[in-house]
């Protein structure tokens, strides 16, 4: 075949799955910005009423996207210790052996559909109830358990790549003077690495924010409020947008759906610009460092 014929088919390509792109990024922002009000995400409420607490917004937005933030933030308080210490320890301490163990598992994990642990939570929650804790049911923490049981094989990685990508100028110039291994580590690698491990963390919100499977099992409901405790049920942007789409009476509750499809797709947007920017200068300050 033509090589020019083999380039502008692959061109084409490219184009027509760019469009595709733009098309749902059109469709979903002109839904979302064509219906957007203020009372459509607040109901009758004031905005700083709604902020403050002093009145529930009962039929807004506003109470999923405060519970969408919540599970994200406390799945990431779970995860982050366990991700961070793991991938440390595989890419720096652990055998070869261990690492090439460890690091199936955790690709694994990765793989393991988010409805599938979401049942686990489930099942673990029914456990818990009928021989523990007779209290307890699927709410806000575990779901935000089930979520870091999905992002930590993403801060694993991820840590173990921004040490694997640190220049061998930097690893050896403490050990060179005279530091221990710890030292080097703890003083050295992983400031040089904070802002990608940032980036991680960042990835990991918008990772967490938009999933459904596992939410809808363990706590997420319709019509909760915002939650005052970790043990009861709340609301969630994208089981929200699920909920209200599939059961809409009139077009009014549809464009609730379009908005809160707008708002979620702007978030796991805007975080995922973000985390990009940083891992963009974190790797020109280690080319410059090289040069």
């Amino acid at each position: 075949m033509n090589r020019k014929v083999l380039i502008f088919i692959f061109f084409t390509i490219t184009i027509f799955a760019l469009a595709i792109l733009g098309i749902f990024f059109t469709f979903v922002f002109y839904k979302g910005l064509n219906s957007f009000s203020l009372n459509i995400i607040f109901d009758n409420v004031g905005f700083w009423d709604a902020i403050l607490g002093n009145k529930r917004v009962f039929d807004g937005i506003f109470p999923a996207i405060m519970g969408s933030i919540f599970v994200s933030l406390l799945a990431v308080i779970f995860a982050l210790p366990i991700g961070f210490l793991s991938g440390v320890f595989i890419a720096i301490f652990a055998s070869k052996k261990l690492k090439n163990l460890f690091s199936f598992s955790y690709e694994l994990l990765a793989f393991v559909p988010s409805i599938v642990v979401g049942l686990f939570g489930l099942s673990i929650t029914i456990y818990l109830h009928n021989n523990f804790f007779q209290e307890l049911y699927t709410c806000l923490l575990i779901s935000s358990i089930c979520l870091a049981i999905l992002i930590i094989p993403y801060i694993v990685k991820m840590t173990e790549q921004a040490l694997y990508t640190i220049p061998h100028q930097i690893k050896n110039s403490v050990l060179n003077l005279g530091a221990t291994k710890y030292q080097n580590l703890f003083l050295l690698q992983l400031p040089y690495i904070s802002k990608q491990l940032f980036s991680s963390i960042v990835l990991s919100i918008g990772r967490a924010v938009e999933d459904t499977a596992v939410i809808m099992m363990t706590g997420a409901v319709a019509m909760a409020g915002i939650p005052t405790s970790i043990l009861e049920k709340y609301e969630a942007i994208p089981f929200f947008i699920f909920y209200i789409s599939s059961q809409y009476q009139d077009i009014y509750e549809l464009n609730k759906g379009y908005i809160a499809s707008m708002i979620l797709l702007f978030v796991s947007l805007s975080l995922f610009i973000f985390a990009f920017l940083i891992q963009k200068l974190t790797l020109k300050r280690g080319k410059n460092f090289e040069q």
